[in-house]
């Protein structure tokens, strides 16, 4: 467990009570030996003097000054980094559906794949995040507006279907509209909006509509980041009339769109890749570093170490003549 900080560091000032029980101990076992040797008739002392045990008898003494140590360190609240799941954010998954996500450079297809990920996607996100899925070629459809049923979002995600064109800039309004609906009925309005986020998958350049590049920059200023998948290879293609078209991806312009609403570009040319994306996804979006008190395990043991202490004095004491 890696401590992130303490909440309470005033509480090392104790170190300074620590260290005077160390400092006092030495000197009152120091003192106690130079008394001793004050007497003449060594046999006598001997005989009258009590055997005490060799280094057992410090025991006593290194266990309370552990204790002491591992005490002012729960006193002082360490803190450590733990990933939660958030309860208040928006998401939107906008999955492209033109015809040039039929071409199978991405095995089987890379609609399929698409498919097979973004459902892996959803199920992983924690039940508190409002879910939207939208898709688009030459317009765009919301299918399941923001909520938390995911069974909805897995229906509309195995039931997508392709078409001609693709309408990028269409898409992103669309799904700023749809969360900014959602944020007019959401509770919680007085701690302010909840998180959002846009993930695009795409795998081509946008041929009608709005300007992507606009939309993704007004997304910007409303504070919704937009997270792209370029998803296919240069070289994929598909059949159009017996020909074999071909339909390279285009990362530029969805690395151009995320960098303009200040979310993430992620390229993906396998199946493989695509998981890894989502799954990357899953945690950056559902949950949240925050920092946690971890003070409660360093006070228990100070606490046994302490008790411990206490035996072993009882049990070296036992070992004196009476």
């Amino acid at each position: 467990m890696a401590l992130g900080g303490f909440s309470a560091p005033g509480w090392f000032g104790l170190l300074g009570v620590v260290a005077a029980v160390v400092v006092g101990y030495v000197w009152a076992h120091r003192r106690s030996r130079r008394y001793l040797l004050r007497f003449a008739n060594l046999e006598m002392l001997e005989r009258v003097a009590p055997r005490r045990p060799g280094w057992p008898r410090h025991i006593p003494a290194v266990l309370l000054v552990l204790a002491l140590l591992l005490l002012t360190l729960g006193l002082a609240g360490p803190t450590a980094n733990a990933q939660v799941p958030r309860n208040r954010a928006v998401v939107m998954l906008v999955i492209d559906v033109s015809l040039s996500m039929n071409a199978t450079d991405v095995s089987p297809s890379r609609i399929a794949a698409a498919k097979d990920a973004a459902t892996s996607f959803v199920r992983g996100l924690p039940a508190g995040i409002n879910l939207g899925v939208e898709s688009f070629a030459g317009t765009a459809a919301v299918l399941v507006s923001p909520s938390t049923d995911r069974a909805q979002a897995v229906a509309a995600i195995d039931h997508l279907t392709l078409a001609e064109s693709t309408a990028t800039g269409e898409a992103l309004a669309a799904a700023v509209a749809s969360i900014g609906a959602l944020n007019q009925v959401i509770p919680g309005q007085d701690q302010g909006p909840p998180p959002a986020r846009i993930v695009l998958m795409s795998d081509g350049k946008q041929n009608v509509g709005r300007d992507e590049f606009t939309v993704a920059a007004q997304a910007g200023a409303a504070h919704i980041p937009i997270s792209t998948i370029s998803f296919g290879t240069p070289y994929g293609t598909v059949d159009i009339q017996g020909e074999q078209a071909p339909v390279p991806v285009d990362d530029d312009s969805l690395a151009r769109v995320a960098e303009l609403s200040g979310g993430e570009f992620y390229p993906a040319q396998s199946n493989q890749q695509i998981h890894q994306v989502y799954d990357t996804l899953d945690h950056q979006i559902g949950y949240q570093t925050v920092r946690t008190d971890v003070s409660k395990p360093w006070l228990i043991l100070g606490t046994l170490i302490c008790l411990a202490a206490a035996g072993a004095s009882l049990l070296t004491s036992q070992r004196l003549p009476a």
